[in-house]
């Protein structure tokens, strides 16, 4: 069965989703121009790192165009509910509607998502249990293309000779140093960011948790200490050291607390 396809009408959304398409196209035109072309002219590089090239750049598009359309799992308005798996629904507060446990309201789209871990404006649309997998698959493929394009940066500017057959009055080499550390700049927010996301995934993943129970643990920590963003994405260490702190003060065992001076205990 082919993915349902779920549009999300969000100006703010796709403000986001515009900017991650502008730096795709970015590196995907200037690249070639100044870097893979003209050094495969001269034979520093061979067809084949070209074509790795654009094969990782299409996969990264792909990925973030069936990710951004593909159902998140949204919830019927008149679910039909087995008599069996009653005990395992619950009225949604917010829209009335009965929903199965571990499905979340986003108030983004307005509706219920089956087991739900975020409403993600990079892709203007939730990830949940039906487009999950292609949201890790977007981050796979994002920190790939992040990863090769640093690396062809580095290799232009400190390995490869330097170009001798091209044409200096063309704009790309005319500007070759900033569109090069423009490049630079943006592959690295995109490495760094979607390798923090990617790593919160995975861990959310093989702890059997989603995003919602993990934040439950952040309760008791003030909204402004409570989570530490970067470019829209949350920082893992941060993350990890809150989660322990909120732990630590729902169990009351946070320095400071009254049970943490009556036992004395330090962890």
């Amino acid at each position: 069965m082919g993915l349902r396809i779920h549009f999300v009408v969000d100006p703010q959304g796709w403000f986001c989703m515009g900017l991650i398409i502008f730096v795709w196209l970015f590196n995907t035109i200037f690249i070639p121009k100044i870097i893979l072309f003209p050094h495969y002219e001269e034979g520093h590089i061979s067809a084949v790192t070209i074509l790795c090239y654009y094969i990782f750049a299409l996969f990264c598009i792909v990925s973030l165009v069936r990710a951004s359309v593909a159902d998140p799992g949204r919830l019927p308005e008149s679910p039909k509910i087995p008599n069996t798996e009653r005990d395992f629904w619950e009225l949604c507060n917010k829209c009335n509607m009965m929903r199965p446990k571990r499905s979340h309201h986003c108030s983004r789209c307005g509706h219920c998502v089956r087991r739900m871990d975020h409403h993600c404006p990079w892709i203007n649309n939730c990830v949940g249990e039906d487009n999950h997998w292609l949201f890790l698959q977007l981050c796979f493929y994002t920190e790939l293309l992040s990863s090769y394009t640093l690396l062809l940066d580095f290799c232009h500017c400190y390995y490869f000779e330097p170009l001798k057959k091209v044409n200096w009055d063309l704009f790309v080499f005319r500007h070759e140093l900033a569109l090069t550390r423009i490049s630079t700049f943006m592959g690295l927010i995109m490495l760094v960011g979607i390798s923090g996301l990617f790593y919160t995934q995975l861990i959310g993943i093989f702890n059997k948790e989603d995003a919602p129970k993990q934040r439950k643990g952040w309760s008791a920590i003030p909204k402004k200490r409570r989570r530490i963003h970067w470019v829209g994405v949350n920082c893992p260490l941060f993350e990890l050291l809150l989660s322990v702190k909120g732990q630590l003060a729902l169990s009351g065992m946070e320095p400071g607390h009254d049970k943490y001076r009556k036992t004395g205990k330090l962890l």
